[in-house]
């Protein structure tokens, strides 16, 4: 059978461990990764060191940015729930990208926010529909789907390996128009995988709009879609430009979704709610874990540009290409182990259910976070700090990732009715919105306000905000495993 003609059937019935599919969206997702980490790498340095912004200012415009970079994941999920369907979605948003990245490579530092719009609609049209087209993949009930998002995942982490390593080591030692043109060189290359492989997907990710509508009548939503979504640059522009307007924005769009959620949730019966229920308390607690794992591309970045030493176990490397880099390395040598370790476990029906996790996951990142803390201790009369100490706590994090975020991806394709999953994986990228928006504050009241501030004042002004960061997380720790057994019977049946 080709992958021309396979029915959603046939693509679900397969045989061994992974669909084939899921090969052609693993490299698609994978430089898109690529271009995300390694624009969020360069955001803070840049703006520090290129735009003569202080820290506080930096923190502040890069939680704005990382926000709405991820607020409009769920506008993308809305609109390919609604008319464009995921594919048309993901290719709008492949474009928007290209177009950013070649915008800002013209001009970095004049063109820097206008690119960074089109950036921003960019990755809302694309991400989430990508990891809804993985979950249509697998039958209801498939126990090899979170198998399939391990997978996915592990490309997610090889493109934010590649491109946090790269884009960053090319922007601070060679060009920042290079770095940024590279955005649109890789977008490129995930867009073509994508059209060269989309038809062995079958009917998966086509229009959701009725059959019954007219054609000339189709074409218009998905035009009136492009243009209205061209138009918002400008409003964006001043959104992300002024960081009253992105406050106004956060306190308005959580509440709407939360309505718009409502509504939708009439159509459902008791259980399926009870499931969305369950669904939004993951969703509420990935807000405050996104908001201080957050700090890698925010406070940290800052820490590792002032404050660490250039080597980690005597070999010479640059802190900054550690500290956007190390966790996604991590990521790909340790998920394997932990996925082969949740197997283990179940087979002796030992495994912790997946709010247990979740509070695992917040355990690990306190204790990250205390490490970096530890950091205060080895540094010298400088302020310079041990690098080797640092990594090892992007270590201790990446275990406390890996018991939340892979586990959540599948976690909204399971909780979600067909209809709203577009939906629902919107939402739980805006959860990352609100996080990064919430590290972004965070970040500006760690920093130290004197801009001629020493390294040993910023050292000590970072790291005690690190302490408290790790006994907030601790504390939400042991808040979700208390209620694991209450969230576990919203779930029924979905472990």
């Amino acid at each position: 059978m080709t992958g021309t003609t396979q029915t959603l059937q046939e693509i679900r019935d397969f045989q061994g461990k992974y669909p084939r599919q899921l090969w052609s969206l693993f490299f698609t997702e994978m430089w898109e990764r690529f271009c995300f980490y390694g624009m969020r790498g360069m955001l803070v340095v840049f703006m520090v060191s290129q735009m003569g912004l202080d820290d506080p200012t930096a923190n502040l415009q890069y939680g704005a940015i990382q926000a709405f970079v991820y607020a409009f994941t769920f506008i993308g999920g809305v609109f390919a729930d609604k008319i464009l369907g995921f594919r048309k979605s993901l290719l709008w948003g492949a474009l928007l990208m290209i177009a950013g990245g070649a915008v800002i490579a013209f001009s970095p530092t004049s063109l820097f926010y206008i690119g960074t719009c089109f950036f921003i609609i960019g990755t809302g049209f694309f991400k989430p529909n990508i990891s809804t087209m993985v979950g249509a993949l697998y039958h209801t009930g498939d126990s090899r789907r979170d198998a399939g998002f391990s997978l996915f995942y592990a490309g997610i982490n090889l493109g934010a390996l590649l491109g946090g390593v790269i884009m960053v080591y090319v922007g601070k030692y060679h060009s920042w128009a290079i770095a940024f043109g590279l955005v649109s060189v890789v977008m490129t290359i995930s867009l073509l995988n994508f059209l060269l492989t989309q038809k062995s997907l079958g009917p998966i990710g086509l229009s959701p709009m009725h059959p019954d509508i007219p054609a000339n009548r189709r074409r218009g939503y998905e035009i009136a879609t492009y243009i209205g979504s061209l138009i918002a640059v400008p409003f964006i522009l001043m959104l992300v430009t002024n960081t009253r307007y992105t406050d106004l924005f956060m306190y308005i769009i959580g509440p709407a979704t939360l309505v718009y959620l409502g509504w939708e949730m009439r159509k459902f019966n008791m259980q399926e709610n009870k499931r969305l229920m369950a669904a939004l308390v993951f969703i509420f607690f990935s807000i405050l874990f996104w908001a201080f794992f957050e700090q890698s591309g925010g406070s940290l970045s800052l820490f590792a540009l002032n404050n660490l030493q250039h080597s980690v176990l005597g070999i010479p490397m640059d802190p900054n290409v550690v500290n956007n880099s190390s966790n996604s390395l991590f990521v790909i040598i340790f998920a394997p182990i932990i996925g082969l370790l949740w197997v283990w476990l179940s087979k002796r029906k030992l495994e912790p259910n997946s709010v247990v996790k979740f509070g695992l996951g917040f355990l690990l990142l306190g204790a990250a976070f205390y490490v970096f803390y530890s950091t205060i201790f080895f540094a010298d009369a400088d302020g310079v700090t041990s690098l080797d100490v640092f990594t090892f706590g992007y270590f201790v994090i990446t275990f406390g990732e890996l018991c939340l975020s892979p586990i959540g991806l599948s976690l909204m394709t399971k909780l979600s009715p067909q209809s709203v999953q577009g939906l629902m994986m919107g939402m739980w990228f805006l959860a990352s919105a609100y996080g990064q928006y919430v590290a972004g504050l965070l970040g500006a009241g760690m920093s130290s306000a004197d801009p001629n501030a020493t390294n040993t004042e910023k050292l000590v002004s970072y790291t005690d905000g690190y302490a408290q960061l790790g006994l907030y997380a601790l504390v939400a720790g042991v808040v979700l495993v208390a209620i694991s057994p209450f969230v576990r019977r919203l779930m029924k049946g979905v472990h």
